[in-house]
């Protein structure tokens, strides 16, 4: 169907002008780029708030925008920003990470006592807890280190999500019975269909809204972060600049793990790819 035809079904006035604008704004931002692909996405997400604001059309919306309304221009960010996350993803990772990474780290730090780990655009706080399973698994709270996750995410709301802990009991159900009994407590009551992840893991983690492309308040150095299904919306520049800092943040030969459709192949000479995604620092 061509975009004429799309347009007189549509419920509010969208042309090839308002996509351009968003488009630029989102990449301004963000530093992602939304492709021609994008266009019905960006249309069914953004519609949500031309109703809530109860706007007739996409050119009042971009009026707003660029009024400068900072809290509109952040509930425009968290609209159009993706999220799709679940506990141990690509357990590969996870797996790896148990058997490798943090018993290297274990060894590197064994004076120190003392890990720091980034989970970079966290979503919903799936990946940051998962990471948080594995790390205490391995090191419980009695063995005296000290272990600090940032978790960061663009979107405020999912932010706030990750930072309480709750989601629904579907989302859990992936977990082994070993570890739902370790570190997921359920809600009683008309709350029996959500859990909680378990305070050892919550106090592990501290959650922060964070835009990648901006400056960043920490300085680090990270033993080892994720960065997964995030640099999939950038084009090669924006990647250049962003595993370039990854490499600065991180301590020398430190791992970094990436999602599954990504790739620094032709991006960075600073890492060096150990298989499946996984990557370490070589300089």
């Amino acid at each position: 169907m061509g975009n004429a035809a799309l347009e007189t079904e549509r419920e509010f006035h969208f042309t090839e002008k308002d996509f351009k604008h968003i488009s630029r704004l989102v990449g301004e931002r963000t530093g992602i780029v939304l492709s021609d692909a994008k266009r019905q996405m960006v249309y069914g997400r953004l519609s949500r708030r031309l109703r809530q604001l109860k706007l007739e059309k996409f050119s009042d919306y971009l009026e707003l925008l660029t009024s400068g309304d900072e809290e509109e221009l952040v509930n425009f960010t968290n609209a159009i920003t993706t999220n799709l996350t679940a506990f141990f993803r690509e357990n590969h990772h996870f797996e790896y990470l148990k058997k490798t990474v943090i018993p290297e780290v274990l060894k590197a730090n064994a004076r120190s006592k003392r890990i720091r780990i980034w989970s970079a655009g966290c979503s919903s706080g799936e990946e940051p807890y998962s990471i948080a399973m594995c790390v205490r698994e391995l090191v419980p709270k009695s063995a005296g280190w000290d272990i600090k996750i940032l978790a960061t995410d663009l979107d405020s709301n999912m932010v706030q999500r990750g930072k309480e802990g709750i989601y629904t009991a579907e989302r859990v159900e992936g977990l082994s019975p070993e570890r739902m009994k370790r570190w997921v407590k359920r809600g009683k009551g008309e709350n029996a269909n959500m859990v909680r992840m378990h305070p050892e893991l919550r106090e592990m983690i501290t959650f922060k809204e964070l835009n990648l492309m901006h400056q960043w308040p920490m300085k680090g150095p990270f033993d080892f972060m994720f960065c997964r299904n995030v640099v999939i919306y950038f084009n090669k520049d924006t990647q250049r600049v962003l595993f370039d800092r990854y490499a600065d943040i991180l301590r020398d030969n430190a791992h970094l793990f990436i999602g599954h459709s990504e790739s620094l192949n032709k991006v960075t000479d600073r890492f060096e790819l150990l298989g499946q995604t996984i990557y370490r620092k070589v300089r």
